[in-house]
């Protein structure tokens, strides 16, 4: 499909930037600040996800003549800006967290810089992607902290949108997966791809020993086989007699996972098929992971709850001005006031104390341009902000496979360097403080 990023926004930006444009403050300088202001409940840390996919939204953000009429002849805006919108191209300045960052409260994750009329267009798409990426990322390190050492794998292209599968098989990836079975995912980014049979192939074969053999002839003795469609122990007595002790592996998808995996390792072995490994997938969430630890699984394949976030499909992350210019061309710093939603006003520096080479600290500085330049910050903090963007000059180094296999990198660093609470399961407060200063 076709498209451009620039609709896939809210009317409201457009009316706003049609309003702001006849009244002049639509070039007003600004900067835009995304943030949140509360983790999902009981969670200890976010993985920042996304930006990238921003980058890349970025390059085609611009409407076509079929969109420019789309909105004249909705009315949203005047002829006026839709001649504005004719050339419009961001060339202003994007700073923030890598992704595979840690992010806590009131992190400026995101810092958009330009025009107010350039930055207002970019609040929907900014939040629409970070907001789902970063709660998958987040769900994702949760469940391969859980999985310990072995390998998990997005199958959650079927339970979610079509677009909205391949955001969360990149998402994963950052999070810590290993591959998705989602195979434009896999084109785009580079990822590894996997996948072999269901429960539909052995049904459709006169039996399960004949569909074993058109597997293993298609897809040679490595391939992994799927032993649950009648009786497993049956299933693996023929897998192996089909395949022979070098068969790849075994997938079991429903029943109490950890005493089946049990005894299937234990009839594997005595079979011979010792280094045939066992694959489980159903349902699974961190949560599940942890209970089988001391299951002989080798792999997991994870779904549904993955690309919800396990049960927190979004970190509600809000796109906040935090300062402008003024009539007299001074920048100011502005925040709202609303109950229980006031923001912080101000550009931000952002940077992680450590004790012990363990964090212990995030802290947030605001204050003016001059005042953030000349600040310095303590021995031994790291600067967690990054430039993406500048004068309208995209970095390329944080679009594509690599920029992802750099942040699925990063992730395990970063994690480990949090306090080992992180990799709690148990509800509780995030893991280190955020303290916010005021120049």
């Amino acid at each position: 499909m076709d498209y451009s990023p620039a609709l896939m926004t809210d009317m409201y930006e457009y009316t706003m930037l049609d309003a702001t444009l006849r009244d002049g403050t639509a070039n007003r300088k600004c900067v835009f600040e995304v943030y949140t202001r509360h983790l999902p409940e009981g969670r200890r840390y976010g993985v920042t996800a996304g930006t990238g996919r921003i980058l890349d939204a970025l390059e085609r953000f611009h409407l076509d003549d079929e969109d420019l009429k789309f909105l004249s002849d909705r009315k949203v805006v005047s002829p006026e800006t839709i001649k504005w919108l004719e050339n419009y191209r961001f060339s202003g300045s994007i700073k923030g967290y890598r992704e595979g960052e840690m992010f806590f409260p009131n992190s400026p994750v995101l810092q958009v810089e330009g025009t107010f009329g350039e930055c207002t267009l970019l609040e929907t798409l900014v939040l629409s992607i970070l907001n789902y990426d970063s709660a998958v990322a987040s769900a994702a390190s949760r469940m391969v902290s859980a999985a310990k050492d072995r390998p998990c794998m997005d199958m959650g292209g079927r339970r979610t949108n079509e677009w909205a599968a391949v955001a969360a098989a990149r998402a994963a990836v950052i999070g810590g997966f290993k591959g998705t079975a989602n195979l434009l995912a896999a084109q785009m980014y580079g990822l590894k791809a996997i996948g072999t049979a269901a429960h539909c192939f052995t049904l459709v074969h006169d039996s399960e020993r004949d569909a074993f053999a058109s597997q293993i002839a298609a897809l040679g003795r490595n391939t992994t086989l799927l032993v649950d469609t009648y009786n497993i122990e049956e299933a693996v007595k023929t897998a192996v007699e089909v395949a022979g002790p070098e068969l790849g592996g075994i997938r079991i998808d429903s029943g109490d996972l950890a005493s089946l995996a049990q005894r299937v390792r234990n009839q594997l072995d005595a079979l011979g098929a010792t280094n045939t490994k066992i694959t489980v997938t159903n349902d699974l969430d961190e949560y599940a992971l942890a209970a089988l630890q001391t299951a002989p699984v080798d792999s997991y394949g994870v779904g549904t709850m993955l690309v919800t976030g396990s049960g927190a499909p979004t970190c509600a992350m809000v796109y906040k001005l935090t300062e402008r210019e003024s009539a007299d061309g001074t920048m100011q710093p502005v925040a709202k006031k609303s109950k229980d939603k006031a923001s912080i006003p101000g550009r931000k520096l952002a940077y992680r104390s450590y004790e012990y080479n363990l964090a212990d600290c995030e802290h947030v500085i605001s204050g003016s341009e001059d005042e953030l330049a000349a600040y310095e910050p303590k021995e031994g903090w790291k600067d967690l902000l990054v430039d993406y963007v500048d004068h309208g000059q995209i970095d390329s180094r944080y679009q594509g496979h690599d920029a992802i296999m750099a942040a699925h990198e990063y992730r395990a660093r970063a994690l480990a360097e949090l306090p080992i609470t992180a990799q709690s399961l148990m509800k509780g407060e995030p893991v280190i403080p955020t303290e916010t200063t005021v120049l």
